[in-house]
């Protein structure tokens, strides 16, 4: 059997490990905040009341990401964010939250706003897509 990696010493090649992985700390202590994924898309009255473009609920037909994401007791100079096409890592002195998306999102341009009120940052994401009959831009 031929190998096909470089170095014969390879236990696996760089395609069979996941993306992110390089992000996982299983001993890192502190506790994952609460959070939740929300999917939006844009819609006109031709959607709603004569379903012309086709588009329908589900999250196939959703153009932004919204995950909005409860750090209590936190305040904005504490939170280090980082968001890849496929994770976001964000970490606080308190908490630490993976995520692997389930989509994968231009991660060049989100935004994210921190509701001090709320104590919730809200993160929102483009979902990038392959061009599928559906979702124009």
């Amino acid at each position: 059997v031929q190998v096909k990696s470089e170095n014969r010493k390879t236990i696996w090649n760089t395609e069979e490990v996941p993306e992110g992985a390089e992000f996982d700390d299983t001993w890192d202590p502190r506790e994952q905040p609460e959070y939740q994924i929300l999917f939006k898309q844009c819609v006109g009255t031709e959607d709603v009341f004569f379903g012309m473009s086709r588009k329908d609920p589900s999250t196939a037909c959703c153009e932004d990401m919204v995950i909005k994401i409860k750090l209590p007791e936190t305040k904005y100079s504490d939170i280090a964010l980082d968001i890849q096409d496929k994770v976001l890592d964000l970490r606080t002195p308190q908490k630490k939250l993976l995520l692997h998306l389930p989509y994968r999102v231009d991660s060049k341009n989100g935004k994210a706003r921190f509701l001090s009120e709320e104590e919730t940052l809200e993160v929102t994401l483009r979902v990038s897509r392959m061009f599928d009959f559906i979702n124009f831009l």
